[in-house]
């Protein structure tokens, strides 16, 4: 086959000379020149053309012409064929970069996630990388004389917000334990007065209840020792109200009743005294590394996994203390979290996806059931455990923890009463619950599963029963869920964190994205390109 291409081409070669002759030169001398050098030239393939019944002049001719452009077709052909080859290796490495991208940045997420010395979850988690904040509304009080005599409805007028600065000290006492993969450490207790994002002072007083006077019939139900006690309240000049600095309110004041009880017991009394210089603790809580999906879940508080203040499953210590979950968070998660202020574990399901600060978050929310009843959820059995005020436990919307605090009648619920019932709320005007302000509500990037923001909102109440024995209580005819104050536990990314967020995390994220995507269209795009431009070649050859 060479051996006729050469042919073919010399033929072509002796066809242009021999036509650039002279006219000196006749037609049959031209022709029986081109014989000679193509027989010449066919000797090596032992074939004459000129005798062979399937080759004639004219045929030889022309192939020798259209030769070039042969070429040129298959060089053509060959190029299309090369340019959807690199096209579809350049898709394929496109996807495969996908699962391959997908896999690294997985186990850079893990990587960073541990909790561990040099990790970046590490250093957030033992210090708040935002500022906590705890604002306070208090229920002030417009009608307690005619209440203390008449039983009247409570009128209250809500002040607020107080603000402090919370969670602003690190962990403290940390310890690695490299066999069982957990960190134990105790959290340090202080509040700083936060004045420009207050409506007022410290010393802005209220007309609240009086929490050590309210407490007597519950921690001294026998008749003996009311009536004593009663002689101690008259005394003292004390009231089922007070008025009450907030300072005092929070923190703590030295009571006048309880200061006159001949023997020692505790006289500061406060909604959260004792706080300041405090630690609460120990907490032990897993590293995450050997299971990520176990990263900063609660092991066991102050050396128990289960509470003793409810029976069964209501007891257990579930989850995290929702600063920060396990990384890949799917939206039918179930995210559970423990407060040791309200003694109990505590769960969020999703709600929305929303945009934070350039961030796109879950934001996963406290659902109604949590403080429902066991005839809505019967889940909550166990959280029920008294059968008067409750109803027999058919009464929704509030949580007795008087048995986590030594036995004061205290009652939480979402602020305003929210999702309660509405017998609760009946005896207290002032009220207005909603969704958008009492709700409590964490915002969580499901790739890492650090917390960028969330708002923890409870609301203090105390209960208050008639007592025939003590003076400042007997007007009372029926009782009374007294709202104290409610709060919110507050925090958000800062700007510059929120940046360097971005940056680190969801910029390269989204990078790698746009390159796999970007590689596997252009590759798509060449490939169908020049697929379709060699189809029309062979088309409009083969006619």
């Amino acid at each position: 086959m060479l051996g006729w291409k050469r042919c073919v081409i010399h033929a072509h070669k002796e066809l242009q000379r021999i036509s650039d002759m002279g006219n000196g030169s006749s037609p049959e001398y031209k022709k029986q020149t081109l014989r000679i050098h193509i027989s010449t030239e066919m000797n090596d393939l032992s074939v004459n053309p000129f005798v062979h019944p399937n080759i004639q002049w004219k045929n030889l001719r022309h192939q020798a012409q259209n030769f070039p452009a042969r070429r040129m077709g298959c060089n053509r052909n060959c190029g299309l064929i090369t340019g959807a080859v690199i096209g579809a290796v350049v898709a394929l490495f496109g996807g495969i970069l996908m699962p391959v991208g997908d896999m690294l940045i997985e186990k850079t997420v893990k990587k960073e996630s541990v909790l561990e010395e040099g990790t970046t979850a590490f250093k957030n988690w033992v210090k708040a990388g935002a500022n906590v904040y705890r604002q306070f509304w208090i229920f002030d009080v417009q009608n307690p004389e005619e209440v203390a005599v008449n039983s009247s409805k409570i009128k209250v007028k809500q002040r607020g917000p107080y603000t402090y600065r919370v969670r602003y000290l690190a962990k403290d006492i940390i310890t690695q334990d490299s066999k069982t993969h957990t960190v134990s450490f105790l959290r340090p207790k202080g509040a700083i007065f936060e004045p420009s994002l207050s409506v007022g002072t410290e010393n802005d007083t209220f007309t609240v209840l009086n929490l050590a006077v309210a407490a007597i019939p519950h921690l001294y139900p026998s008749t003996f020792v009311q009536i004593i006690l009663n002689v101690l309240i008259k005394n003292s000049n004390s009231f089922m109200f007070q008025k009450r600095t907030l300072k005092e309110l929070l923190w703590g004041y030295k009571d006048p009743f309880l200061s006159l009880v001949p023997y020692s017991i505790p006289t500061t009394v406060g909604v959260f005294y004792p706080y300041n210089n405090t630690a609460d603790g120990i907490y032990k809580v897993f590293s995450g590394k050997d299971d990520i999906s176990k990263v900063a879940r609660i092991d066991t508080y102050k050396g128990k996994k289960h509470l003793s203040y409810w029976p069964s499953h209501c007891g257990m210590i579930n989850g995290t203390d929702g600063a920060t979950f396990p990384p890949f968070i799917e939206k039918n998660r179930v995210l559970q979290f423990f407060s040791a202020d309200i003694c109990r574990s505590f769960y969020a399901v999703f709600g929305a996806e929303i945009n934070l600060k350039g961030i796109p978050v879950y934001r996963f929310v406290l659902p109604s059931r949590v403080f429902a009843s066991p005839l809505q959820n019967p889940d909550n059995h166990c959280f029920c455990t008294e059968k008067i005020i409750s109803k027999d436990c058919t009464l929704y919307g509030v949580l007795d923890i008087s048995k986590c605090k030594e036995g004061r009648p205290v009652y939480i619920s979402l602020p305003h009463f929210l999702h309660a019932s509405p017998e609760i709320a009946e005896p207290i005007e002032g009220l207005s619950p909603n969704e958008e302000e009492h709700s409590t509500y964490l915002d969580v990037e499901p790739i890492t599963g650090f917390t960028l923001q969330f708002a923890q909102r409870l609301q203090i109440n105390m209960l208050v029963k008639p007592a025939k024995n003590i003076v400042a209580l007997k007007g009372l005819k029926h009782n009374y869920l007294v709202p104290i104050l409610w709060l919110n536990e507050t925090a958000t990314i800062g700007d510059e964190k929120a940046e360097m967020f971005r940056n680190q995390v969801i910029g390269k994220i989204n990078l790698l994205a746009l390159i796999e995507m970007i590689l596997m269209s252009v590759g798509a795009v060449i490939f169908i390109a020049f697929t379709i431009s060699y189809c029309a070649c062979r088309l409009k050859n083969a006619k």
